[in-house]
């Protein structure tokens, strides 16, 4: 069944009971992979092997997302910062114990050479069950990360420019 969250804001991905923070570089310029976070979302699912379904919802200032296995999310784009920063909260989830939802993408170039330094920030709060479960799986949301990294920076290299 469907649950609304907490709206919370922007601040969020900084106060947040549990802050889950990943990084990783690609090769491709900041440019390419905001255009693929933020305006190809239907994309999403070609590079996120989580993800099954992504559209844009409310001209674009929501996001409709569904996951393997079932979850799903409707979310409100909270900023769009062209070539910077993506973020987004979710408003209603059918995933069970999350009280509140934000997910931040922080793009900057890469420390050395071309390319970009992606950064997801996964911000949440709920019950005690939900932060332990969060910290147990960790490192396969890392897992996960990397590998949609990955497959963004294979299918950006083969996308015509």
């Amino acid at each position: 069944m469907a649950r609304r969250l907490r709206p919370v804001e922007l601040d969020f991905v900084e106060t947040a009971p549990t802050r889950l923070v990943f990084a990783a570089e690609v090769s491709a310029p900041p440019e390419a992979v905001y255009r693929a976070l933020a305006e190809d979302l239907t994309g999403w699912p070609a590079w996120f092997g989580a993800v099954t379904m992504c559209r844009p919802t409310d001209g674009g200032a929501g996001r409709e997302v569904r996951l393997k296995g079932g979850t799903r999310f409707r979310e409100t784009v909270l900023t769009a910062e062209p070539h910077a920063r993506y973020a987004y909260r979710v408003d209603v989830t059918n995933a069970p114990g999350v009280r509140a939802l934000l997910e931040e993408w922080l793009l900057a170039p890469a420390a050395a050479g071309p390319g970009t330094r992606v950064q997801w920030t996964f911000a949440a709060a709920g019950p005690a069950p939900l932060r332990l479960a969060l910290r147990l799986g960790r490192p396969g949301l890392g897992r996960a990360f990397r590998d949609a990294v990955r497959g963004l920076d294979r299918r950006l290299a083969s996308s015509p420019a």
